[in-house]
């Protein structure tokens, strides 16, 4: 019995740590006897007991590391601080266990190093304005000499660009003076406009007033020719009508005329039919005109009784 416990305590301190999960985004180094065996990946796995032993814990997750600001000097012997945030991935466990000891700060390092010749080759202007360029050849120069160490560096960004106080003085003055030179400009640009607009409303309202001048004097033009057409109109019109009138009474003293010597033939007629007749009396119209002529119808009419 005391076996059988002796044998199940051996299991417990002995078989049992050596079974391991590995979780996902993890991979065990392991070695056995003192060299490297073999890289364990997510899953169960079983190590022999006093052989092998796990030599490094590696995630391959993303990691970002947040370095402390490092003083470079620029071109123009401007000294400052700069601080980069470098995110890397381990994309060989064995070579980051066994390339480079402690990695982490042999990557510090390096991004220090690799930022003081860039911005030993820049002035304090370009290298304010320039971190995209910074940027890229950081990276592209960590990631080559970080392979070796089985690391592959995806980004490295210029966090704060820190320079002395007295050039941050300096730069604030310029800032200001150049936002003022801005302002001015900007002013001159408003009056300007304002000036031409100004000017090109009195065009337009001057070309406007001329048009309604042109206009007005267009239409009253056009009224007094219309005003004289229809008076001289009306004066032909009186003219046609006084002419009609003319004529109208013309053909009417004609029709009179007419009128009255039918009249009077009848009446001749007449006085002759009384003269054929036994009539002891004749009535002489009024209206006959002269005393020779009644006398001559007389003789007429006896002559033609005594026949």
């Amino acid at each position: 019995m005391e076996i059988l416990i002796v044998i199940l305590v051996l299991v417990c301190v002995i078989v049992i740590p050596s079974v391991k999960i590995v979780p996902q985004a993890k991979v065990y180094v392991i070695e056995r006897l003192g060299s490297y065996y073999k890289t364990w990946h997510n899953g169960l796995h079983f190590k022999i007991p006093f052989v092998d032993r796990v030599s490094n814990d590696v995630t391959l997750k993303e990691i970002v590391k947040d370095f402390a600001p490092q003083p470079v000097i620029t071109k123009d012997n401007v000294t400052m601080q700069i601080d980069t945030v470098v995110y890397f991935q381990i994309t060989d466990a064995k070579l980051y266990t066994y390339g480079v000891e402690s990695p982490i700060s042999a990557i510090e390092n390096l991004t220090a190093t690799t930022l003081r010749n860039l911005i030993g080759e820049l002035e304090l202007d370009q290298t304010l304005t320039s971190r995209d360029i910074i940027n890229t050849k950081m990276r592209s120069i960590l990631d080559e000499a970080t392979d070796p160490w089985g690391i592959k560096v995806n980004r490295v960004e210029v966090k704060n660009i820190i320079p002395p106080r007295d050039i941050q003085e300096a730069m604030e003055k310029q800032m200001r003076a150049e936002r003022e030179r801005r302002e001015k400009i900007l002013q001159a640009e408003g009056e300007k406009k304002s000036s031409i607009l100004i000017a090109e409303g009195e065009k337009e309202s001057a070309i406007l007033r001329a048009e309604a001048n042109r206009e007005s004097k267009i239409r009253i033009a056009e009224g007094e020719a219309e005003a004289l057409l229809k008076l001289k109109q009306a004066e032909a019109e009186s003219i046609r009508l006084l002419k009609q009138a003319e004529a109208d009474g013309i053909d009417m003293l004609k029709s009179a005329k007419a009128d009255e010597s039918v009249l009077r033939l009848k009446s001749f007629d007449a006085l002759a039919k009384m003269a054929d007749g036994q009539a002891t009396k004749i009535i002489v119209p009024a209206e006959l005109q002269g005393v020779a002529t009644l006398g001559t119808t007389l003789s007429e009419v006896l002559d033609k009784k005594q026949k």
